[in-house]
């Protein structure tokens, strides 16, 4: 009877068999191209590769040259404030907004595709939109002075020390929109009888979101901030539309770093040590969120 039943179980590995067999070619894939590549990357950053690369190991002479460089120190210092000011401000516009949203207001739809149009913008045109806007010669300057205001000034992408508070506002203006849609989302998944029910008990609404409502919606919040994270270390189309890293280097992001040396000073190693360390902060934001996600629930 037992080896009846063992027989007419089918076997775990013939489960599903068309769709195991049709991933294949996209494991192969991500197994060769993407873990392949990055292996190597890391391999040839402890290498002193010029314009090909080359297998002539240096041990760790270039992440010390990497570090010993202003340029690097400089990018690591704007993507630190941009980063913090960027997971800051859109998740607190967001979630208002979201708040808005979710009161349903008449023309919910034509709102939210408005605020979430800039998001499907490329962040070239959203960089070079904002470029024109914050030109001190016709953008928000000019025409602020237009209308008597003299003395006002306006001009952050020209000056060195506020630079990066420019880029900001390119991307929080492009990216906001898609962080408001998707706590959106996690409010619309909340039981409308909790909401009766804090009416009921008298408790005000703001205490609702802070004490109910948002501790509910941690697997969003979660996910959202891996999504912004992951786009604030990629953070390079913004800086070459607006400032090319300029006045100086004083907009320098790591990405830019990456491609400038790589791809113009033809120094791989180099290169390669930056986009190791672009890397390393990329593993420190996943794994993390990885065991958040999938370690609690096994736990649970």
């Amino acid at each position: 009877m037992a080896r009846q039943a063992h027989a007419g179980r089918p076997n775990k590995l013939f489960r599903n068999l068309n769709a195991k067999i049709a991933s294949i070619p996209m494991v192969l894939t991500a197994l060769v191209i993407f873990l392949g590549g990055t292996i190597w990357t890391v391999v040839y950053s402890f290498t002193n590769s010029r314009l090909l690369p080359r297998a002539n190991f240096v041990g760790f002479e270039q992440y010390e040259r990497l570090w010993d460089a202003p340029r690097w120190i400089i990018s690591i210092q704007n993507l630190a404030i941009y980063g913090l000011l960027s997971l800051v401000f859109s998740i607190v516009i967001g979630f208002l907004l979201a708040a808005l949203m979710d009161q349903k207001i008449r023309f919910e739809n034509a709102f939210r595709t408005i605020f979430l149009y800039p998001f499907a913008l490329s962040f070239i045109v959203t960089g070079l939109v904002w470029q024109w806007i914050l030109n001190p010669d016709f953008g928000v300057q000019s025409i602020v002075r237009s209308l008597g205001f003299e003395t006002f000034v306006f001009n952050p992408l020209y000056d060195s020390d506020i630079v990066i508070y420019g880029i900001l506002i390119a991307g929080l203006w492009q990216g906001t929109g898609l962080v408001m849609c998707l706590l959106l989302a996690g409010l619309r998944g909340i039981d409308e009888d909790i909401w009766k029910a804090s009416r009921v008990d008298g408790i005000p609404m703001w205490k609702t979101y802070l004490f109910i409502v948002i501790p509910m919606m941690r697997p969003v919040f979660i996910t959202t901030l891996v999504i912004i994270t992951s786009g604030i270390v990629r953070l390079y189309d913004l800086v070459v539309a607006q400032t090319s890293g300029g006045p100086g280097i004083a907009s320098e992001v790591p990405a830019k770093y990456v491609y400038d040396y790589m791809f113009q000073a033809q120094n791989l190693g180099q290169g390669f040590a930056a986009s190791t360390m672009m890397l390393l902060t990329v593993a420190i934001i996943i794994i993390p969120w990885a065991f958040l996600e999938f370690g609690g629930k096994k736990r649970g």
